[in-house]
């Protein structure tokens, strides 16, 4: 009878379906998601980059992937729907327009993948005539430039000639002589362009004075003296200088 339970409890022991401590941690580690994910990812991934890595590792194969690379990239950067054919320039004269065209010599027709919208505009803008620029590409292959030009609305006499200012100071262009814009207020002295906007507000207040106006000049860098015919000078202050010109007697 012992003998029997004891073939009776060796059975059921070998019949026991729980799993060893050490096989039931791996199954639980093997579920978690990062196992999982790594198992369903990460492997198929190595195993791809050892073989590109096995691939590329001669010098022969690198050169023919980057020649059919290159390829590629070339049949579609010039497929002709990518290609500019011309250059459309608006909002500029014949000068500045053709100034546009010198700094930006363009062999058409050219790739747009090659063309560099904003280091175009930049260097239009770097034009002094130039206040602002728009570039894009427009459908049918054309680079459309749409520009703003400075309008000149000071002649600023200094040390190397004359020159064309707008009304924020920036400079224009050269000009020649002061006949060629004599409708333009005159304004001389050393950094008188940089208080541009004030000259403009002192050459409004002085209007009254009319035909006897004939500039500006910039003392110091720090004030201005109004210009007038018969060799006249109007002094004005350093601080609140517009005040002061309002008080001026503008009479004969």
């Amino acid at each position: 009878m012992r003998a029997l339970k004891a073939r009776i409890l060796r059975r059921s022991a070998q019949a026991d379906p729980a799993p060893s401590r050490l096989k039931y941690r791996l199954q639980r580690w093997m579920l978690t998601p990062g196992i999982r994910f790594g198992l369903k990812f990460g492997v198929p991934l190595c195993l791809a980059v050892a073989a590109a890595g096995a691939v590329l590792a001669d010098a022969g194969r690198r050169d023919m992937v980057q020649e059919a690379m290159s390829s590629i990239r070339a049949s579609i950067e010039e497929r002709p729907e990518f290609m500019v054919n011309v250059m459309a320039i608006d909002g500029a004269g014949a000068s500045v327009a053709q100034d546009v065209r010198e700094v930006l010599p363009l062999d058409f027709p050219v790739s747009s993948f090659d063309l560099d919208l904003a280091q175009i505009r930049t260097q239009i803008e770097a034009l002094d005539p130039v206040k602002s620029a728009d570039v894009r590409i427009r459908p049918g292959g054309i680079l459309q430039i749409d520009l703003e030009e400075r309008v000149p609305a000071l002649i600023w006499r200094n040390y190397e000639g004359l020159a064309l200012l707008d009304e924020t100071g920036a400079h224009v262009a050269e000009l020649g002589r002061r006949a060629m814009n004599p409708e333009l207020p005159l304004i001389a002295g050393r950094s008188a362009n940089l208080m541009a906007d004030e000259a403009l507000q002192l050459i409004a207040t002085a209007r009254p004075l009319g035909s006897r106006l004939r500039g500006l000049v910039r003392i110091g860098e720090r004030r201005w003296d109004v210009v007038l015919d018969r060799g006249q000078r109007i002094m004005l202050p350093a601080i609140k200088p517009i005040p002061a010109l309002e008080r001026v007697d503008c009479g004969e």
